[in-house]
């Protein structure tokens, strides 16, 4: 058998070039090399800990799987589902929430930088997340998850609390290892001290934007004083995640890619980069244009995999309830 790999994102908004490079094409490199057998889920409980419009979370759950068909995941070689279409999910989240202490909670950094982002909407769901992610996770018995370096501590609480349910009850879960991209963090363009991040939509590359709006972005982003094209991320943090970027797309060293630069202006690097990422994502703005036309087609692929993660996450809650005693 396959080992199995596993991992979702949050319905949200749009997706950027930072959420690309740290999880989709990950997501979509370990699906086309054969080497695991894959579950990629669209996260909308998790999603419902933020604010939101219900009238626009239904569109944003079609764009989410939009973008992981037009990025080039493959419902015949993946699973691809939504997390409340499979309730174990939820009912596994609350087995695990009986055995993790408050503490252990507590000391969650995102959770804190959530609450501090969103003092008016502080809700339980915050302090929970990372249960519910391990219910996620361990549901399916993985060996790897890829994730972004922002959720490195929620993948321990995940193996913390599989060894202490392996410990009580006996050996249930495995205790699944992270796998991190090549990039696993972009840079705002407005401000590269700062993550690429929704919150901030003018320092963000969607996945979606115009060719236009892609080399204004682009022209527009914050680079550093002096005029030397050289990759150095202390010094030139800037200058320096463009480089990345361009290394990232187009499977470059950034070093090198600063060599190819080298004696040019910033300008020229930045044009450059402004063709290669249009061109990057040509075929995946006309793909999920032509998906977004058919939110059936979109649907379908859910319920078939809805389907097929249910079976094996049934398997395992059998499992669980005879195990902690409420299987009659």
């Amino acid at each position: 058998m396959k080992p199995v790999l596993v991992s979702g994102m949050q319905p949200t908004g749009r997706l950027h070039i930072g959420n690309y490079l740290g999880a989709l094409k990950n997501y979509v490199d370990t699906q086309n090399s054969g080497t695991y057998e894959c579950f990629f889920f669209v996260v909308d409980l998790h999603s419902l800990t933020e604010n939101f419009d219900p009238k626009e979370k239904r569109e944003q759950i079609l764009s989410l799987t939009a973008d992981y068909l037009a990025a080039g995941l493959n419902p015949k070689k993946s699973t691809i589902f939504l997390q409340s279409h499979v309730p174990a999910h939820s009912e596994l989240a609350w087995i695990f929430g009986t055995l993790t202490p408050m503490g252990e909670l507590e000391r969650m950094t995102q959770y804190k930088d959530k609450a501090a982002r969103q003092i008016a909407n502080v809700n339980a769901g915050l302090f929970t997340y990372p249960i519910l992610m391990a219910a996620d996770i361990l549901l399916y018995n993985p060996n790897v998850v890829p994730v972004g370096d922002d959720q490195l501590q929620h993948i321990e609480l995940t193996r913390t609390i599989a060894r202490k349910f392996n410990s009580r009850f006996g050996t249930t879960f495995r205790e699944p290892r992270d796998l991190l991209t090549k990039t696993p963090r972009v840079m705002s363009l407005k401000d590269p001290s700062r993550k690429m991040s929704k919150s901030q939509p003018e320092g963000c590359l969607f996945l979606d934007d115009s060719p236009k709006e892609i080399a204004t972005k682009i022209a527009r982003a914050v680079t550093d004083s002096g005029s030397e094209i050289v990759y150095d991320p202390a010094k030139k943090p800037g200058l320096s995640n463009l480089l990345e970027i361009y290394g990232a797309l187009t499977h470059m060293d950034p070093t090198l890619v600063a060599e190819e630069f080298g004696g040019q202006q910033y300008s020229a690097l930045k044009m450059k980069l402004a063709e290669v990422v249009t061109e990057s994502f040509a075929e995946f703005r006309e793909r999920k244009a032509e998906l977004m036309e058919n939110p059936k087609k979109i649907i379908a692929v859910l319920n078939a995999g809805a389907k097929k993660a249910s079976n094996v996450a049934e398997k395992k809650m059998q499992e669980v309830r005879e195990k902690v005693g409420i299987e009659i």
